[in-house]
């Protein structure tokens, strides 16, 4: 594209618009300036309308395929006030329920004052005849919305921030999120938004904050605090916290602790001596730590004396089931019989599901009523096909929901309304943070047992602490390490591969056979190619593997063996483009009917049906996969069928979904597949670590076939080092155990 002229000015109205990007308001568009030419306009025009008049600043360019075209760089916009630009704006689609009829209806009755009366007096709208009082208020919320939204990405856009933030701003501010903004830059950086701390410290500044203000020094530092528990850490060591907060603000670390001291003395920030540092803790965090730890402890002194033989009654479990317990499975029942709080860990192929299963008979033969319940969906879901009893997320079990301010999470189940239950069974535990685990804590009623499974060695959960781990590591809780690997597994490479793989062990990828496969690749170019043909022709063709029983895995998300990229290749083979097939483009990606997606957003509200609508309910979580069934280009909506729960997502909220042919290990986490290929890529160290190969490796069912080169996957097991997290549950435990 080459510039043809300097700045320059434009103004005219809006005669159509030929392209528009919801996610981050680029769009095309027609223009009929002051001499009644039409041009080509491109630029930052989130809700452009036909019949709104546009001031451009900005630059004539010629475009190598579509020829001249003025790019703008700033525009003032103005809604039409003269009757025929009223109705050209209206009857143009850009308020919803309002089309070329029903325009022509309201213009000849309120003529300029048309807009005017839509937003502030929707009631006169229903005198028209054919407008009830309920579509007249339909009407106004649109047009308060889209006039709402305008206004803030014009403001969003002129600092040059992202429009996508103002369209995140409105979905939880509403109409207040503009006054609120201006008041507060900072909440562009609350996880809710996911602006970066530098975007609303631009907005700040720009604003007109002094660098040394103690309102942005004070921000910094709660970032930090976020920041890191994004990254798994409960808490901060003060100093650290100090200097972080300097460096990332330009202000020295001792401007920065004299916030820390400001914060905690408002209660913002709690600190604790731990360990011979001073520790800095978010107040819910320091919650949901102490008072977990206190819990766990109370649980690990309690005993049960049950009346039954417990020799004969596990007998009897043998004789129903017709199968005889190993020696560690029958100490795992005994223990669990006698505890109130068991933590039963292992390596794959050690028995873990049977040891769910025998202790769910033997509660059920004491009639002791047990729940069952998994991190993610997809854990759930396997939860319930290997015991035959139902599973639910931890999140649903607990009733999570969304405040009213939209800001936070709550669960309607806790200390004050109880699960009705006499144990609870938590699988997949590696993945449960210190937040989850606190809140499921609280919902379990004094005398109910709680049974913790899991595999230590996987990668930590994703949010804040590493509370298996932890519980494991601090010896107050009853534990049972499974490690023998049960006869019906031995003859699984998957199984013998990722005990070797976790040991530090190098196994022996030439060796194709079995259940495990390497085909070695060199060039990311064909280590794409040889994925997509893996999916779409080798294993459909000769193993009679469906592409929908396939999942690749990659470490990360970038760059041309990332799960963005993947994604797109195994798109185009797998869900190409076809005449009469409905997509959507949002942001770079192609939404698709017939594509699969993921949830990567807990939405606690959102609600769904089952296919037949007799069952109803609300909440998608982080990590449930779908497959996109139907589009609706007039509702703006799209249909994801998640195993059944069928939700229906307006496009402004396809920010929550993700392709999901390829994601990334962490993402699979929990969740088992019939066959897994499993990209290597050379990432950064954070990424090429053992816990993430031996992750990737368990997750595959019945064939793993890893794709690459050798030496990635040995660096991995070579790499050990486990990045610290800042957490003091198991100092806390052992301090209370001692009690």
């Amino acid at each position: 594209m080459d510039q043809d002229s300097m700045l320059t000015e434009l103004s005219g109205t809006v005669d159509s618009v030929i392209y528009k990007n919801e996610e981050n308001g680029y769009t095309v568009l027609r223009l009929r300036d002051g001499n009644g030419e039409t041009v080509t306009v491109v630029g930052c025009f989130p809700y452009a309308a036909q019949g709104e008049t546009m001031l451009l600043s900005g630059a004539w360019t010629t475009h190598s395929v579509h020829g001249r075209q003025f790019k703008a760089e700033f525009a003032q916009r103005l809604m039409p006030t003269d009757t025929p630009a009223i109705y050209e704006y209206l009857a143009g689609g850009s308020v919803k329920g309002v089309g070329p009829a029903t325009a022509s209806l309201i213009v000849n009755r309120f003529g300029a004052k048309s807009l005017d009366v839509i937003e502030n007096e929707p009631e006169k709208l229903a005198e028209i005849r054919g407008i009830s009082p309920i579509k007249a208020k339909q009407i106004s919320a649109s047009f308060r919305q889209q006039a709402g939204m305008r206004r803030l990405m014009e403001y969003i856009c002129s600092f040059g921030l992202r429009p996508l933030l103002a369209m995140r701003l409105y979905k939880y501010y509403g109409d207040e999120a503009l006054s609120l903004l201006q008041a507060n830059p900072f909440i562009l950086a609350s996880e809710h938004i996911g602006g970066s701390f530098s975007e609303a410290d631009h907005l700040a500044m720009a604003t007109g904050m002094d660098e040394h203000s103690r309102s942005r020094i004070n921000a910094a530092v709660i970032f930090e605090l976020n920041h890191n528990a994004g990254n798994g850490h409960v808490f901060i060591p003060r100093d650290k916290l100090a200097a972080a907060t300097g460096q990332l603000i330009g202000v020295s670390a001792e401007e920065a602790d004299e916030s820390i001291s400001m914060l905690a003395d408002a209660g913002l920030l709690i600190l604790d001596e731990i360990a011979n540092l001073t520790a800095c803790y978010l107040p819910e965090l320091y919650s949901a730590e102490t008072d977990a730890a206190a819990k766990l402890a109370h649980m690990a002194r309690k005993r049960f004396h049950e009346q039954a033989d417990p020799e004969r009654l596990i007998a009897r479990l043998e004789k129903q089931q017709g199968i005889q317990y190993a020696a560690k499975q029958k100490q795992t029942l005994q223990m669990a019989l006698n505890n109130q709080i068991l933590v039963i860990t292992g390596g794959p192929g050690t028995g873990k599901t049977t040891s769910i299963r025998a202790i769910l008979a033997l509660f059920d033969e004491l009639g002791i009523r047990t729940l069952l319940t998994a991190p993610t969906g997809r854990a759930a879901k396997r939860m319930t096909e290997l015991t035959g009893q139902e599973a639910s997320t931890v999140h649903r079990l607990l009733g999570a929901k969304f405040a009213d301010d939209g800001d936070k999470v709550i669960f309607t189940k806790d200390e004050s309304d109880q699960l009705d239950c006499g144990a609870v069974i938590l699988d997949e535990c590696s993945m449960v943070d210190i937040l989850l685990m606190d809140a499921l804590l609280r919902a379990i009623p004094e005398d109910a047992r709680l049974i913790l499974v899991g595999d230590a060695d996987q990668l930590p959960s994703v949010g804040p602490g590493n509370v298996f781990s932890a519980v494991i590591r601090s010896g107050a809780v009853p534990t049972v390490r499974l490690t023998e690997i049960f006869r019906q597994n031995e003859g699984s490479r998957i199984v013998r591969n990722a005990h070797l793989i976790n040991k530090g062990e190098h196994p022996n990828l030439s060796e194709n056979a079995g259940d495990f496969f390497r085909l070695r690749r060199l060039e990311a170019g064909s280590t794409v190619d040889t994925i997509t043909e893996l999916c779409s022709v080798r294993l459909p063709g000769k193993m009679g593997i469906a592409p929908e029983e396939i999942q690749v895995l990659s470490p990360t998300r970038k760059g041309e063996l990332g799960t963005v990229s993947l994604n797109k290749r195994l798109q185009a083979v797998l869900n190409p483009p076809a005449e009469g097939k409905k997509e959507k483009l949002f942001g770079e990606a192609v939404f698709r009917v017939g594509d699969r997606v993921m949830q990567v957003k807990n939405n606690y509200d959102m609600l769904w049906r089952s296919a037949d609508g007799k069952l109803h309910g609300t909440g998608v979580y982080n990590g449930d996969i779908g497959r996109i069934v139907n589009m609706d280009y007039d509702s703006e909506t799209l249909t994801v069928d998640f195993d059944g729960r069928i939700a229906d997502f307006g496009f402004d909220a396809l920010l929550e979904l993700e392709h999901a042919w390829a994601m990334t290990v962490h993402k699979a986490q929990g969740s088992e597949y019939r066959a897994v290929i499993l990209c290597l890529a050379a990432n950064s160290q954070m990424l090429m670590t053992r816990d993430v190969l031996y992750t990737a490796v368990t997750r595959a069912k019945e064939l793993l076939i890893l794709v690459g080169d050798d030496s990635t996957a040995y660096r991995m097991i070579d790499n050990f080092r486990q990045t610290r997290r800042f957490s003091a549950l198991r100092l806390r435990l052992l301090a209370l155990s001692s009690l």
